[in-house]
């Protein structure tokens, strides 16, 4: 916890060099300090590209506009000075109009820079692939994009840790490429604030062919020593494989379908509350005369939390007559954002996109076999923890039960049927690659736009 008189220090020492205003004060910790005006310079890679940039003192708001070229880019720029080790809230309000894609085109940036303004590196050695062992550089942070202040206007903000070797962040508010656009910023604070906590997770799968039993009931009820088995463990999040009321049962596709909620997830909503725990299910889904393949999120209230009905189908799915589904839904937890796939979705990158996009931090994924590579690629391309549940032996070299991390490495594999695999993870914790930096905070920012995505302009957009 801050003491007043540091933060006192703390704040006199920054009005003094970076020209800050402060607005309050609040229970020993800083509220918010608007930066000035007078503070910022504009800023361009080419001057031939320099779109129109403007201040305005009544709104207290900077101003990028661009005329009907492609291409243009340039921004504001501001730089104040900080304590190294220290936590650090930046936001800014944007209004972005005539731009299709504000997330490309309308970007908030912080550099970490020394006495001298050159590049710092991180605090810690970076294990992650490409020269592990070595502290990597302090690449651009990327404020994200967040609530709606008012119509039109969204909050861009994010909390950083100063490098211990840093002196000044420098701040950048740019425009980049749309033509015919303009982005207002309004207000941009900084402020010193508490290291976040850690969110931790405990996140486990069950590694199990439920060969015994015929009927749903049945197939349910083998997967309760499982179940408890990771409770004692201290498990927060359990995932369970595809179609488990199918598996081996004798029973079509259609035969093994039930409504959600309904009998199986009853019975699964029981052992979720016992044991203070979500589950993810594998089952089959009837809805009047369709079926879908599902994953079920179980919350530990023992009530259906969500549920997300696999979008891409295999052959055989689509012969036995299984429909697809069309949306990825994520949910919020207790402890996180969680999305769900099913087995053939890993083997196409647009699904765990989509919940990705959609803020996903863990992906439930039970499966009946795919490629290893593909569950590897899924997580790391999407910088989320993935959680697989599959009736694919180890010794078959294809799709593990294994919990893998924000790089793609797994942290955890079972490897004998019946056991169950947990692992604790933080999910404040930032992971910075050599080169890339914090690459989950830049796929808002860089990842292209998306079939059908940011396809029209809405009135946020478009004023």
């Amino acid at each position: 916890m801050f003491s007043v008189r540091k933060l006192f220090l703390m704040t006199f020492k920054k009005m003094l060099l970076g020209g800050l205003m402060v607005l309050a004060l609040s229970s020993g910790t800083l509220v918010a300090e608007i930066i000035p005006l007078d503070r910022w310079e504009s800023y361009t890679p080419r001057s031939e590209i320099q779109p129109e940039m403007t201040q305005e003192s009544r709104t207290g708001s900077l101003s990028i506009r661009a005329d009907e070229r492609d291409g243009l880019q340039g921004g504001w720029r501001t730089k104040v000075p900080v304590d190294g080790g220290e936590h650090y809230q930046f936001s800014v309000v944007r209004e972005a109009l005539r731009i299709k894609t504000p997330r490309r085109s309308a970007v908030a940036r912080i550099i970490w820079l020394g006495q001298t303004g050159n590049k710092v590196s991180r605090d810690k050695p970076s294990y992650a692939s490409y020269r592990p062992g070595e502290r990597p550089q302090a690449e651009p942070e990327f404020p994200q994009d967040g609530r709606e202040i008012a119509p039109g206007r969204i909050e861009v903000a994010g909390v950083f840790r100063a490098p211990e070797n840093a002196q000044f962040a420098l701040i950048e508010l740019e425009y980049r490429w749309a033509a015919g656009g303009e982005v207002i910023w309004y207000q941009p604070q900084w402020s010193v604030v508490e290291a976040p906590k850690p969110r931790l997770v405990r996140l486990a799968s069950v590694h199990y062919q439920p060969r015994g039993g015929k009927t749903s009931a049945e197939k349910c009820e083998l997967f309760a020593p499982l179940i408890e088995k990771a409770a004692k463990q201290k498990a927060d999040l359990v995932v369970l494989p595809e179609t488990l009321t199918y598996y081996q049962s004798g029973r079509s596709y259609i035969e093994a379908a039930e409504a959600v909620p309904g009998p199986s997830t009853d019975y699964f909503g029981q052992l979720a509350k016992k044991h203070d725990l979500y589950l993810v299910v594998g089952l089959l889904e009837r809805d009047e005369h369709l079926v879908f393949n599902v994953a079920v999120l179980i919350g530990p209230d023992g009530k259906v939390a969500g549920k997300y009905r696999k979008v891409t189908l295999p052959r055989g799915e689509i012969e036995g007559g299984i429909a697809p589904g069309h949306e990825y839904p994520v949910f919020e937890t207790r402890f996180g954002r969680i999305g769900m796939m099913v087995c053939y979705d890993g083997f196409f990158p647009e699904v765990a996109r989509q919940l990705s996009n959609g803020g996903a931090e863990v992906i439930a994924w039970p499966v009946w076999g795919c490629n290893p590579l593909l569950a590897s690629a899924r997580a790391c391309e999407n910088h989320v923890y993935l959680v697989s549940s599959t009736y694919t032996d180890l010794s078959a070299d294809w799709t593990k039960t294994a919990i893998y991390g924000r790089d793609g490495r797994t942290i955890k594999v079972a490897k004998r049927w019946g056991s169950v695999i947990v692992a604790e993870v933080d999910l404040n914790e930032t992971l910075y690659w050599q080169s890339l930096g914090d690459f989950r905070g830049q796929l808002q920012r860089h990842r292209p736009v998306g079939v059908g995505e940011d396809a029209g302009t809405g009135p946020a957009n478009d004023r």
